[in-house]
């Protein structure tokens, strides 16, 4: 079933918005970063969303928390070890290219390896391998959680 619902959405969104095919490797690292942002930031707030109604200010909060830079550098330090090799080269795509936003409120080494995390998310995305793509950020996220449990 959840393979047919993502097929035929993603199906009908092609048809209706006449979409090509694209080659996920043929977009620069930045661009790859810039859906994968969306994407991941759409996965977080559904997530958020599923925990149930809630202000608006506290949802903000709380998605917040999971899509800022450094939440996703820690994400990367877990899931490098993880990566295929392909996909470990387009995550160094990603890290290594020179964004013309400066990182806010974050260091330099937490926005790289965060650029990189959404360029790996934007690429699988392109890819069509929402499978693996959510696989990571769950991951990913169950890191997050493992860390704040010991913090706390």
């Amino acid at each position: 079933m959840e393979k047919s619902v993502s097929f035929e959405l993603d199906s009908y969104m092609c048809e209706l918005f006449e979409l090509e095919e694209v080659d996920a490797a043929s977009y620069s690292p930045l661009t790859l970063a810039y859906i994968g942002d969306s994407i991941y930031d759409l996965i977080i707030k559904t997530l958020v969303i599923n925990e149930g109604n809630k202000p608006v200010k506290k949802l903000h909060k709380e998605t917040s928390r999971m899509v800022q830079a450094s939440a996703q550098s820690e994400m990367m330090r877990i899931l490098q070890p993880l990566l295929t090799e392909e996909e470990h080269a387009v995550y160094k795509r990603g890290r290594n290219s020179k964004s013309v936003s400066p990182a806010k409120n974050q260091s330099v080494t937490d926005y790289r390896r965060a650029t990189g995390f959404e360029a790996l998310m934007g690429w699988l995305y392109l890819k069509k391998d929402y499978k693996r793509m959510l696989d990571l950020v769950r991951m990913g996220l169950e890191s997050l959680d493992e860390k704040q449990a010991v913090e706390e």
